[in-house]
């Protein structure tokens, strides 16, 4: 006969689940209201778009600021990766990270009255220890940019690309365990747009890659104006 297991064993059990979950159940709600009395999206999408952040991390952004002139646009902020995506080290691959990342953001684009566009975004990554692993990923420099031309109202034809240097080593355990990576892309691109709509092609591929792997990446990307 299998024994009973008391209440205040369940309760012992339970409640290192409560500490870990209470923030992100908080969060949670949190998003739901921002995202219906805010963004103004329906109750079922809402509750689709926080199911999303189940199987994969959330990103949020606490502040935006942007400053805007007739031919040039800048904006600052702050990223922040939610780590409540699905982990397990025993996995070759995974959806989730299991680590914070706090990534200060300036971005700028400069639009010419002719068409000629260029953009960057510049990143600093800050990235907590992985509480499985006892890894913590060292610091983090990446950069975004593309080049493009504007052909009319709707298509944009151009080159991007992104280069990534880790700045300081992986630590496990509070010893360095080096293996800073770095890489370099550069491709060809083309956006659509159409009313609220865009459509975004990239083809990425990598080169001068260290301690990262070295591929090509391909990119649709999709966006809905509400």
């Amino acid at each position: 006969m299998t024994p009973i297991v008391s209440r205040k064993t369940k309760i012992g059990f339970g409640a290192g689940e409560f500490s870990s979950s209470i923030f992100f159940t908080i969060t949670s709600f949190w998003l739901m209201n921002f995202l219906t009395d805010e963004v103004r999206l329906s109750a079922a999408l809402a509750g689709s778009a926080l199911l999303v952040g189940k199987i994969w991390d959330v990103i949020i952004d606490p502040f935006i600021l942007g400053w805007h002139s007739k031919n040039f646009h800048v904006t600052t902020g702050i990223d922040i990766y939610i780590p409540v995506g699905s982990y397990n080290q025993d996995r070759l691959a995974n959806t989730g990270r299991n680590y914070w990342t706090f990534e200060p953001i300036v971005a700028f684009t400069y639009l010419s009255d002719g068409g000629f566009e260029i953009s960057a975004k510049f990143m600093y990554d800050f990235n907590t220890e992985n509480d499985d692993t006892k890894v913590q990923s060292g610091q983090e420099f990446h950069v975004d940019y593309a080049v493009g031309y504007h052909i009319g109202k709707e298509w944009i034809v151009g080159l991007n690309g992104y280069y990534y240097q880790q700045v300081t080593e992986d630590e496990q355990n509070g010893n360095d365990v080096g293996n800073k990576g770095r890489v370099f892309a550069i491709g060809p691109a083309v956006q659509y747009n159409y009313k609220n709509m865009s459509f975004t092609a990239k083809w990425q591929p990598e080169f001068e890659a260290r301690n990262k792997p070295e591929g090509n990446k391909f990119w649709f990307n999709f966006v809905y104006a509400f």
